[in-house]
C-alpha cells in the first residue's frame, strides 16, 4: 500500500495543477482525502509568490497545502530541516488516513522525503573559511578545485553557483568522500508512486517564455521591491532564485526590463534541462505527457494500481545523466 504520491518534472509543465486534481479525485475515487505537500524549495519562502508560480488560495480549490511560506527570505535553504518537516507531514497524513501528494521540481528535496538519505552536517568554521575564499577569489577557482576532488560533482554544479560549490567542498572535507558519494542509490523510504510530467522541449521553452512574461505582468518587480525590504539580499538562497536575482538587477539599474526577462527565461530553460535529467535518472518514475487529454485519468490509473498493489513497470528514462540544483506551473 503506497503512503505517498509524488508529482515531479521540469518547471512550467503543470505539476501543481495535477497535484490538486489528484487530491480532489482521491476522495471521489477511493474515499480517502488527498492533501498536497510542497517540494519546491523556493515556495518554502514567505512572500515569494509570483516568481515561483505559487498557487493562489483559489487555485488550491480548498485542498490543504503544506510547507508553503515556511522560511523568511533572509534564511538559507536547509534540505535537512525540510526533510524533517516534510516527513512529519507525511506521518500526520497517515495518522488521519489522508494520502499526501508531494509535488515539486526540486529534485534533492523530493528525494529527501522519498528515499533513504542522510545529510552530512555542517561545520561553521569550515563553511566560513570556504565562503571567505569564495568572496575573495570567486567561484571559478573553487570550481576548479572541486573538479580535481570530485569530477562528477563539478560536471553537475554550475561554475557560477558558489553556494553549491562551497557546500560540495565542505562535505568532501568533512566526510573524506566525494560529494556525489553522499547521494545514494534510489532506495525508497516510503511506499510511493511517482508520476512525472514531460513536454517536448520546444513546447516547454514556449511555456517558460510565457511564464516569465506573466511574472513581470503580474508584478514580480513590485514583489521583489517589497521582499528587498524584508532582507531578500541577505538571503544567500532566496536572492539567487530564478527571476528574483534578475529583478534585483533591474531594480539596481544593472539590467533593463527586457534584459532581466530574457535572462530569466534563458536561465529557466537551462534549469528545466537539469530537472529533466535529474528526474529521468530515477527508474521508478512513471512518465506522462503533460498535454494528454486523459492526463488525470492516466495518472489516477497509476495511483489506483499502486493503492491496490498492482503497479506497472515505469516507462524508460527520457533523458540521460545530468543533475540539478534545487530551486524553484504555467
Amino acid at each position: 500500500m503506497i503512503k505517498v504520491i509524488a508529482v515531479v518534472g521540469p518547471t512550467a509543465v503543470g505539476k501543481s495543477d495535477l497535484a490538486v486534481d489528484l487530491a480532489e479525485w482521491l476522495e471521489e475515487r477511493t474515499g480517502r482525502r488527498g492533501e498536497v505537500i510542497n517540494a519546491d524549495s523556493m515556495q518554502l519562502y514567505r512572500g515569494m509568490d509570483i516568481g515561483t508560480a505559487k498557487l493562489t488560495e483559489a487555485e488550491r480549490r480548498s485542498v490543504p497545502h503544506h510547507l508553503l511560506d515556511v522560511w523568511e527570505v533572509h534564511e538559507p535553504a536547509d534540505v535537512a530541516s525540510y526533510q524533517t518537516m516534510a516527513r512529519e507531514r507525511v506521518e500526520d497524513c497517515a495518522d488521519r488516513d489522508v494520502i499526501p501528494v508531494l509535488v515539486g521540481g526540486s529534485g534533492l528535496y523530493v528525494r529527501a522525503v522519498l528515499d533513504h538519505m542522510d545529510f552530512p552536517g555542517t561545520d561553521p568554521e569550515v563553511r566560513s573559511r570556504l565562503e571567505a575564499e569564495l568572496a575573495d577569489v570567486g567561484p571559478g577557482l573553487l570550481h576548479a578545485r572541486l573538479a580535481e576532488a570530485d569530477p562528477e560533482a563539478a560536471r553537475t554544479i554550475l561554475p557560477g553557483n558558489g553556494r553549491r560549490i562551497v557546500r560540495a567542498l565542505e562535505v568532501i572535507e568533512l566526510t573524506g568522500k566525494p560529494f556525489t558519494a553522499n547521494l545514494p542509490a534510489h532506495t525508497s523510504f516510503y511506499p510511493c508512486v511517482q508520476l512525472g510530467l514531460t513536454a517536448p522541449r520546444p513546447e516547454l521553452d514556449e511555456r517558460i517564455d510565457l511564464r516569465v512574461e506573466r511574472m513581470w505582468e503580474q508584478g514580480l518587480l513590485e514583489e521583489v521591491r517589497y521582499l528587498d525590504k524584508q532582507g531578500l539580499r541577505e538571503g544567500r538562497t532566496a536572492s539567487k532564485a530564478l527571476g528574483y536575482s534578475q529583478a534585483l538587477a533591474q531594480l539596481d539599474g544593472a539590467m533593463t526590463e527586457s534584459e532581466a526577462m530574457r535572462s530569466t527565461a534563458q536561465a529557466t530553460r537551462r534549469f528545466a534541462r537539469r530537472q529533466e535529467s535529474w528526474f529521468c535518472r530515477d527508474p521508478r518514475v512513471h512518465w506522462l505527457p503533460y498535454d494528454s487529454p486523459t492526463l488525470l485519468e492516466r495518472a489516477m490509473a497509476q495511483v489506483e494500481a499502486a493503492l491496490s498493489g498492482h503497479t506497472e513497470e515505469p516507462g524508460e528514462a527520457l533523458v540521460d545523466v545530468a543533475t540539478m540544483v534545487p530551486y524553484g506551473r504555467l
